[in-house]
C-alpha cells in the first residue's frame, strides 16, 4: 500500500510522500524556467521565482505515438511555443519512511529531446550527450537512477533537477520537455515499474523490428524470378524492398539502442531513405506492370529525386541554421511538390496497370502498390484527415504497418504466381 500527498497550495512547498514498498509518480508542483545556468542545478538554489508546472495527467491519457502511459502536454502549450533549447524542471521531495529502504528514480519516458538528472546537485546520468556546443540526443528510453542515502534519520529529502533540451527537429505544437512524469519508490518496485515501461517501449516497435526481416526475405525470393533469366526486370523490386528495409528498421534503432542519434537517424530517414524509396518504389511497379514505352519517366523520376534529397537537406534545421527563413521555408514547398509529383506519378502507374489488367494477378499486383503507397505517402493521408495511429490494446499501431503486414502475404503470393508461369512456359 501507499499513502501519498503532494503539495499544491502553496508551490514553494516540499512534495512529501509517505513511502511503503510502491512508487509514486512526481506530478508536482515542478519549478520550471527555459535557459540554462548550472547553478540550477543546486539544492540551495533559490527557484521560488520560477514558474509552477503540474505533470499530471489526464485519466486515460496516453502519447500519440506508442500509447505511452501519463502524457502530458509539453512546454509549447504551456506558454512557450516555438522555444526549443534548454529549460530545467526542479522538485524538493521529502520521502517518510525506513531509513533503510534503498530508493530509486524511474526517468521520464518521453522527453523532448533528451535530459540530464542531477539530484541534490550531483549529476545522476541521462540519455544524451551534453559535451559539446548543442546535446547530442538519443532516443529516451526507460531508465533507473538509483538514489543516494539521506544521512537524516526517519525522512530523506531529495532536492531532484532536470536539465532538458528540446532539439529544434522536435518542435511541434504540442512539443517541448517532459512530457511524462518521472518516478520514486523503493528499488524493488521501481525495477519492477522498468520492466513493465520495457515493454511498453518494445510492444510500440516490435512491428518495426519484424517487418524490414520480412521485406528483406521477400527481396530474396525476388531472386528467384530473376533467375528464370526471363525478359522481365526485378532489380529495381530488390532495391525498394532493402531501401523500405532500411527505412523501417532505423525507427528501432533510434528508439531500441544508442546506434544512431537523431541528427544521424534524421539524415537516413528524411533525407536519404524516403526520396529514394519513393524513387525505387515507383521504378519497381513500372518494372512489374510491364510498362518500359516511356522512357522519359526514369529522367523524370531522376530529377525530383534529386530536387528532393538536395532541398530536403537544405531544409532539416541542422544544416545552415543561420540561413534565411524563408529559404527553409522555400525548401519545404520544394520536398512537398517532389512528394506529390511522385503521388502523381505512382497512382498514374496503378492506375494504367488497372486499365491494361486482363487477369486477377494484375489487380492484386495494384492493391499491393496501394498498400506500399499508404506507407510511403503518409504524411500526404494524414493531410487529408485519415488517422494515422490506433491504439488497441492500448499500443499504438501506425496506419503504414497495417498495409505493410497486408502487403508481406500479398507479394509472396504474387512471386509465387509468376514463379509458376515462368516454370511452365519452360
Amino acid at each position: 500500500m501507499i499513502a501519498s500527498h503532494v503539495a499544491s497550495a502553496e508551490p514553494a512547498q516540499t512534495a512529501r510522500i509517505t513511502l511503503g514498498h510502491s512508487t509514486v509518480p512526481l506530478n508536482g508542483p515542478w519549478r520550471f524556467h527555459v535557459g540554462d545556468d548550472a547553478r540550477w542545478s543546486s539544492a540551495d538554489f533559490d527557484d521560488s521565482s520560477w514558474e509552477t508546472v503540474d505533470l499530471t495527467p489526464a485519466p486515460g491519457a496516453h502519447d500519440g505515438d506508442v500509447g505511452l502511459p501519463g502524457y502530458v502536454s509539453g512546454w509549447s502549450q504551456r506558454g512557450h511555443a516555438r522555444y526549443t533549447g534548454y529549460a530545467w524542471y526542479r522538485i524538493k521531495v521529502s520521502v517518510d519512511g525506513d531509513k533503510d529502504t534503498s530508493l530509486a528514480l524511474a526517468g521520464p519516458t518521453l522527453v523532448d529531446s533528451t535530459y540530464q538528472l542531477y539530484v541534490n546537485g550531483q549529476l545522476l546520468g541521462g540519455p544524451g550527450v551534453f559535451s559539446g556546443a548543442a546535446p547530442t540526443v538519443f532516443g529516451v528510453r526507460p531508465s533507473v537512477f538509483p538514489l543516494p542515502p539521506s544521512s537524516s534519520a526517519g525522512v530523506q529529502t531529495y532536492l531532484i533537477a532536470f536539465r532538458v533540451w528540446m532539439d529544434p527537429l522536435d518542435a511541434a505544437e504540442d512539443s517541448g520537455g517532459i512530457h511524462v512524469a518521472p518516478t520514486i519508490g523503493d528499488a524493488n518496485g521501481i525495477d519492477q515499474l522498468h520492466q513493465v515501461q520495457w515493454l511498453q517501449a518494445f510492444k510500440g516497435y516490435v512491428v518495426d523490428a519484424i517487418e524490414p526481416l520480412a521485406f528483406a526475405l521477400l527481396a530474396l525470393t525476388v531472386f528467384a524470378l530473376i533467375a528464370w533469366r526471363t525478359a522481365d526486370s526485378y532489380r529495381w523490386l530488390v532495391t525498394a524492398l532493402l531501401l523500405l528495409a532500411l527505412l523501417r528498421v532505423n525507427q528501432v534503432l533510434f528508439y531500441w539502442t544508442h546506434w544512431l542519434n537523431l541528427h544521424c537517424y534524421d539524415i537516413a530517414t528524411a533525407v536519404i531513405l524516403k526520396p529514394l524509396n519513393l524513387a525505387a518504389w515507383t521504378l519497381a511497379w513500372r518494372d512489374w506492370f510491364r510498362l518500359k514505352g516511356n522512357p522519359w519517366l526514369r529522367y523524370v523520376i531522376s530529377m525530383l529525386t534529386v530536387v528532393y534529397l538536395v532541398f530536403a537537406l537544405i531544409g532539416r534545421p541542422w544544416f545552415m541554421p543561420e540561413a534565411n527563413h524563408g529559404l527553409k521555408l522555400v525548401a519545404d514547398f520544394l520536398v512537398e511538390g517532389a512528394r506529390l509529383a511522385f503521388a502523381a506519378l505512382y497512382l498514374g502507374i496503378i492506375g494504367l496497370s488497372v486499365i491494361r489488367s486482363t487477369k486477377p494477378s494484375g489487380y492484386l499486383a495494384a492493391l499491393c502498390a496501394i498498400l506500399v503507397g499508404i506507407g510511403l505517402f503518409a504524411t500526404e493521408l494524414s493531410a487529408l484527415g485519415i488517422p494515422g495511429i490506433w491504439f488497441p490494446y492500448g499500443t499504438g499501431v501506425a496506419r503504414g504497418q497495417y498495409a505493410y503486414a497486408l502487403f508481406i502475404p500479398l507479394l509472396f503470393l504474387l512471386i509465387g504466381m509468376r514463379s509458376v508461369g515462368y516454370a511452365r512456359r519452360k
